[in-house]
């Protein structure tokens, strides 16, 4: 089935109907780079914590084994969240969007989420006349 098809049909699909995960990855919108963007959030507040990028591999790894693991774009390699920080990430739940072209996992945040030691990594806000940092980086 066209992936195009495999979405238009999930439109219309009763709750509780299920496809094979293989069909599902097969039909996911990956960009050229074979990519998918991942937008993390905590499962007990909502509070968006992360926005990253997951190709078939790391999304695989990821639904195996419950830890999140990231395709890291400037290293070129799978990147497991918190190897090396201890910050990991685990999930609780994955969910596609309508067209299969943007990923939300809500997961358990050990630690900060966000390299700079800050909770997430949206601390930067924006208005209409300036970019303000909004939450201080941990001394």
């Amino acid at each position: 089935m066209a992936a195009d098809a495999f979405w238009l049909q999930l439109e219309s699909a009763e709750a509780g109907h299920a496809v094979a995960l293989n069909e599902a990855l097969a039909a996911i919108a990956w960009n050229d780079a074979g990519l998918i963007p991942v937008i993390a959030q905590r499962h007990d507040n909502g509070e968006v914590l992360m926005l990253a990028w997951m190709n078939r591999s790391a999304l695989q790894e990821t639904l195996a084994g419950g830890q999140v693991c990231y395709w890291s774009r400037s290293r070129q390699q799978l990147w497991r969240k918190g190897e090396t920080s201890g910050h990991r990430q685990r999930l609780l739940s994955a969910h596609l969007d309508c067209d299969g072209d943007a990923l939300l996992l809500k997961v358990e945040q050990l630690g900060p989420a966000c390299h700079t030691g800050r909770p997430n990594c949206f601390y930067n806000d924006l208005d209409g006349e300036r970019l303000r940092v909004a939450v201080s980086r941990p001394s």
